[in-house]
């Protein structure tokens, strides 16, 4: 049972009690949409909106295609859906038949073949039926709009944009749009704020050109890292292995992202970019044909979705699945390798690019086709470099943007490179010179423009970022795991960052001075946020098990119940505490969020209560939190038992919510608790609920618990003997069941009396420290630091 993570199983009634009420944004006309073209991206696209509450009409050429699309999502991994209640928000209809359901839409998104002769048909069919003023926009993603727009009127093209997603749409933070000559002020204003507020997407305009701007620079990079792969003798390990950290890109490198995406998407890009720029650009002149790429589309060896790409597994002879990696001379497979380069064990990204072996060379030959090609295309494709490396972060999710890089590399290394190498150096490159591309200038970020002069990156109006505050000045406190900023109007935020944020004991003191300078009147209120990739993933068991290795126990139990003082100080403060999570925020990061007077948190937001996936039990306060939580719910069964087997399923098999959404239906987060989609505005948010909280703030009152008692604890057992007998629980999971059934129903309490918290609270202490005692927990900590997975032992 522990150790694995699910989907909650969810009720309708409490589907129906956190199912999106609307994220439409004040004044906003977009009060329904609607899709055409249920593909992948179409019903992507349609979830996303549904997510946000908004209705969506989804319709699709193929008759019952846009009924089969909803039900695949419901079923698919990654979801599209943030809670199944979303789909309800979404009517599937045929084009044929239902095409007047479009009529009632504010915004119509056509997401058809890439194929101008296509869409414009279609166009033709929804001008008949739209209201006057809808806004109608193309999903392309290579053609351009003047060629979308040929032969319709001109009121067709003031009502026309194009808005570009990428996949998968509800992940996927950027959104490019490309406005004509005749789009209305009106329709690009309406749009963009509504994809902001209530999509959570980051618009980035672009000029009407092929690829706008992530593909055509993610597309030639690709192109690029393949040819020179191919002409250096790389193996895929290494190409992907340089392509990947050195560069800030994910660790799929290139060759894992075309597994990822389809290999047989590339012919397709290459033909689309050859049909619309002209020969002498370089993304033309770099593109060509590899027979071993040939040979696996042909073979139908197109990437994870098929039967493996550059990357496969096959079962050993004793069951295990084992790594196959291509080999790019002979086409065939062979067992994956780790890379030895030299250039791989520097740190220094120009050390690496000038480094004489292979890795090396082919570092600065992509870094040079790359940098040199996108400093060439501004202001062709945006009007900033801003804009072009928000684009590439967030459509391709790398870690810097091409200008970044260019200043990690320094600009003037970059043109000396390009011209020793007899290329041209772009004229903007040329007019930096010694500089570089982004400078802080008074605490203010600021960019270079294509006028030679520097400009602060701007924001949108109401974003508040901590990388902004953090540039304007110190914080009020700060150690090593944690800081306290001043983000204004008397709230401060707290924030983590410790590797992955993980919890310790520095964290803990920051915590509680955090509440002791509140008290002090130092400020009003608190949030508590961190812009890392996550929120925490925990307390750090690396710590814990170093020290139980060395038997150092009172060091363990001093910082568990130091860890449960920081949370019951928390939930106390006399001011407002207001979590404001995103990504990951699992075990002990969990539990801050649960002592936290309120939360409003990213969509995108993972909790759960996962110790037992290590063979652990809450030990600051979770188990106490969720019992009262599940027994104050006004839709669960009463008596003592329901709330103890709610928690009990919960925490024993490690689930975890995969969105803000499921975190309300599991009671992770309060049905009170705030959620916002766009995660540039989080902090905003949290820091408004924050100041609304201040005047008449009181904490909780701590109440006893009514608890089960040893009936309750025998039920659980009983629950426990029955999942083993099926196969399901294995022999350390009985012990760590066994634990939490113990804290959870009291311990030695009859039933008959009330348990006072500090008692629960004693139980969580016990069974923690007496659990990671035992070989088969520190086996499961060892192995999930090692391999980040559980151990099913």
């Amino acid at each position: 049972m522990s150790g694995t993570t699910g989907a909650p199983m969810v009720a309708t009634e409490a589907q129906a009690m956190t199912a999106p009420t609307g994220a439409v944004p004040p004044g906003s006309p977009i009060r329904r949409v609607g899709v055409v073209g249920a593909g992948v991206m179409g019903a992507g696209i349609a979830a996303q909106v549904a997510n946000a509450g908004i209705p969506v009409v989804l319709l699709d050429i193929v008759a019952g295609g846009a009924a089969r699309a909803v039900q695949a999502m419901l079923r698919a991994e990654p979801a599209p859906f943030m809670h199944r209640g979303a789909a309800r928000l979404v009517t599937a209809g045929d084009l044929g038949g239902d095409l007047a359901l479009l009529a009632g839409c504010d915004w119509i998104i056509e997401a058809i073949i890439e194929q101008p002769e296509a869409k414009r048909a279609l166009y033709a069919q929804l001008d008949a039926v739209r209201k006057p003023g809808s806004i109608l926009s193309s999903n392309t993603s290579t053609i351009p709009l003047a060629a979308l727009v040929e032969g319709r009127g001109d009121s067709f093209a003031m009502d026309f944009l194009i808005t570009h997603f990428f996949n998968p749409p509800r992940y996927m933070r950027l959104l490019e749009m490309v406005r004509g000559p005749a789009t209305r002020a009106e329709a690009v204003a309406a749009i963009s704020e509504f994809a902001d507020r209530s999509l959570g997407k980051t618009v980035i305009p672009c000029k009407d050109r092929p690829g706008f701007i992530a593909n055509r620079i993610g597309g030639l990079w690709m192109q690029s890292a393949i040819n020179r792969a191919i002409d250096l003798g790389l193996t895929v390990e290494e190409a992907d292995a340089l392509m990947s950290r050195p560069i800030g890109v994910p660790k799929t490198g290139v060759f894992g992202l075309l597994d990822l995406v389809g290999i047989d998407l590339m012919p397709h890009v290459a033909a689309s970019m050859k049909a619309t720029l002209p020969g002498t650009d370089p993304y033309v002149q770099g593109l060509r044909e590899h027979a071993v790429i040939l040979k696996m589309i042909a073979e139908g060896r197109t990437g994870r979705k098929a039967k493996g790409g550059f990357y496969t597994r096959v079962k050993g002879a004793d069951g295990e699945s084992l790594k196959r990696a291509l080999d790019l001379t002979t086409g065939e497979y062979r067992e994956s390798e780790t890379p030895r380069l030299e250039s791989l064990s520097l740190r220094d990204l120009r050390a690496q690019a000038t480094h004489p072996d292979r890795g090396g060379r082919y570092l600065r030959a992509v870094l040079l086709d790359l940098l040199g090609y996108a400093a060439s295309l501004v202001p062709e494709i945006a009007d900033s470099v801003a804009d072009v490396d928000a684009a590439m972060r967030l459509g391709y999710n790398w870690k810097y943007g091409p200008f970044e890089l260019i200043d990690r590399l320094g600009a003037a290394w970059l043109a000396r490179a390009l011209a020793e190498d007899g290329r041209p150096v772009p004229p903007l490159l040329a007019r930096l010179g010694e500089g570089s591309f982004y400078r802080v200038e008074a605490g203010v970020l600021e960019y270079f423009g294509t006028d030679g002069d520097y400009h602060p990156v701007p924001r949108p109006a109401g974003v508040l970022l901590l990388a902004d505050v953090k540039r304007r000045g110190q914080p009020l406190a700060r150690n090593g795991s944690a800081s306290l900023w001043d983000i204004g109007d008397g709230v401060a935020c707290l924030e983590f960052h410790s590797k992955m944020n993980a919890i310790d004991p520095d964290t803990l003191a920051m915590l509680g001075k955090s509440v002791a300078m509140g008290k002090q009147g130092a400020f009003k209120a608190l949030v508590i946020h961190t812009e890392g990739e996550q929120f925490s993933v925990g307390a750090n068991i690396g710590l814990a098990l170093f020290a139980a290795n060395i038997a150092a126990w009172g060091e363990i139990e001093s910082m568990v119940e130091g860890g449960q003082k920081a949370m019951r100080a928390l939930r106390a403060a006399p001011f407002p505490v207001v979590g404001a999570p995103s990504g990951m925020a699992l075990g002990g990061g969990c539990e801050v969020l649960l002592h936290c007077a309120a939360v409003q948190a990213h969509a995108e937001t993972y909790i759960g209560l996962v110790e037992a996936g290590v063979g652990l039990i809450p030990g600051w306060g979770g188990c106490t939190t969720m019992l009262r939580r599940w027994a104050e719910n006004p839709r669960a069964p009463k008596g003592p038992m329901p709330p103890v087997a709610k928690a009990f399923e919960m925490i024993s098999t490690a689930q975890v919510a995969k969105s803000a959404f499921e975190a309300k239906e599991m009671l992770l987060l309060r049905q009170t608790d705030g959620i916002t989609f766009n995660h540039d505005r989080l902090l905003a948010d949290a820091k408004a609920r924050a100041l609304a909280m201040i005047e008449g703030h009181v904490p909780p009152e701590t109440r006893p618990l009514r608890l089960p008692g040893a009936s309750g604890r025998a039920a659980l057992r009983l629950a426990v003997e029955q999942q083993a007998a099926l196969g399901r629980v294995t022999p350390h999971d009985r012990v760590v069941c066994d634990t939490l059934a113990e804290t959870l129903t009291g311990g030695r309490r009859d039933h008959t009396e009330e348990t006072p918290e500090a008692e629960v609270l004693a139980l969580e202490r016990k069974g923690f420290m007496a659990l990671l005692r035992t070989p088969a927990t520190l086996a499961r900590v060892e192995h999930m630091l090692e391999t980040g997975r559980p151990l099913r032992n």
